[in-house]
């Protein structure tokens, strides 16, 4: 449809061609209204029944709903019309005709719960609030991407498909791989610290990762998206610098370039950007606090991991985004660091808000001897991994990352109740289709 203008553009005077869907009909008898919606809005059609030829208006009023037509004829101005212009139609055609009975409402008008969403996305994204949350979440990777080349990083795309696991066999999809087995990569963190330890320094990555947690949550996903980040000569301290700044943009961006999208969703007078620099609590304190506020039955010890009920426990008492800081080493990754003048305590750092984890990372362990008894430490075989760990023979640098969960940027960002209304067709344990 080359001709075609998008219903914004239409001006009084002009004879044009619209084309979208169909999104309501009201016939008031002698006169009556086609709603046409497209991307950029909608616009009303004025059928003058008496004035008008049999079958122009038969087939601009016997369409069903959401069927897509192509409109063209003259621009007029009227104050009533939801825009304040409306068309005189000289032709209507039905490009592709609906069928009448609809599995939801594109409307809004009737709701529908999210399992029937995701059953028919199509449809649920011609609603104005669920299409704002993907122009947010596009707007969104698009601001991360400028902050991590404004810190001087270099994008990467890792493999997918790969022969081992992160962080062993556990939570992996298998796959069949040429007759082998291999598995579905849970995370870029081998690779993305192989590329850290050539001379390409600071290196960020935003893709897919595949975990098969038998989670199902409104915060879990068995496929979801990680933005990454690693540098070399870089301190876990570092890190928490570049996520910070990276968190931040993203709230920035929203706010400056999305008052529609806002507005669609009804936060455009609640969403507030961080201003404050997000505080770095210790391991030790965190759990300190979280037994101050008595929201437990039971009291945390050294060593405990922090509980759902803790974190927002302690999310509500800080009131914000913040660091927990100084973990015990036995409880992260091998790949993390220890404290040089304490090897209980490791450098690993979560960035956490106040409804959930958001980030996981630290500085990496870069002396390949301490590497290998990282792995022996927790089962796994160095042999395995010997395309990742043998690059530590040769000049490693100190370095350090994280991993932050897109889809949990995105649903605090927004204060959407479920991860999956951010992503497009969700990956989880009863979903597989669409």
């Amino acid at each position: 449809m080359q001709d075609r203008i998008h219903t914004a553009d239409a001006e009084p005077g002009d004879d044009v061609t619209v084309a979208g869907w169909v999104h309501e009909i009201r016939d008031l008898g002698g006169i009556a209204f086609l709603i046409l919606r497209d991307s950029t809005g909608k616009i009303q059609i004025k059928f003058e029944k008496d004035e008008m030829d049999d079958e122009l208006v038969e087939t601009g009023l016997g369409v069903s709903r959401e069927s897509v037509v192509s409109v063209s004829g003259a621009v007029e101005e009227e104050p009533r019309a939801p825009t304040g212009v409306e068309i005189t139609p000289e032709s209507v055609e039905v490009v592709a005709p609906a069928d009448p009975e609809l599995p939801l409402d594109p409307s809004g008008k009737v709701d529908a719960d999210l399992s029937t969403r995701l059953d028919n996305r199509t449809l649920d994204l011609r609603k104005d609030d669920v299409q704002a949350v993907f122009e947010i979440r596009s707007e969104i990777l698009r601001a991360v991407r400028e902050q991590f080349r404004e810190f001087e990083c270099t994008e990467i795309n890792t493999p997918k498909i790969v022969a081992t696991g992160t962080e062993g066999g556990t939570e992996l999809f298998p796959i069949t791989y040429f007759g082998e087995e291999a598995f579905m990569n849970q995370s870029p963190q081998l690779f993305k610290q192989l590329i850290a330890g050539s001379n390409v320094e600071r290196v960020f990555e935003i893709g897919p990762i595949f975990r098969a947690e038998e989670h199902n949550t409104p915060r879990h996903l068995n496929e979801a998206t990680s933005i990454d980040f690693e540098g070399a000569f870089c301190d876990q301290n570092d890190a928490m610098d570049v996520v910070e700044g990276v968190v931040k943009a993203a709230y920035e961006a929203v706010s400056e370039n999305c008052a529609d999208e806002l507005e669609a969703l009804g936060l455009e007078d609640e969403f507030e950007v961080p201003e404050e620099a997000f505080p770095r609590i210790s391991y030790e304190d965190a759990i300190e606090r979280i037994n101050a506020t008595g929201e437990l039955d039971e009291q945390l010890v050294w060593g405990d991991d922090l509980p759902t009920e803790g974190e927002k426990a302690l999310g509500d008492d800080v009131g914000g985004h913040y660091f927990i800081t100084d973990w015990p080493s036995e409880i992260k990754p091998f790949y993390i660091k220890d404290h040089d003048d304490d090897d209980q305590l490791s450098t690993g750092f979560d960035l956490m808000h106040p409804r959930m984890e958001l980030v996981s990372g630290g500085q990496r362990e870069h002396r390949h001897e301490k590497l290998i008894e990282g792995f022996e430490q927790q089962g796994l075989d160095p042999e395995q991994f010997e395309y990742y760990t043998k690059m530590f023979k040769y000049g490693m640098p100190p370095h350090a990352g994280f991993g932050l969960g897109g889809e949990r940027l995105i649903m605090t960002i927004l204060g959407l109740d479920n991860i999956r209304e951010a992503v497009l067709f969700p990956r989880d344990r009863q979903r597989l289709s669409p």
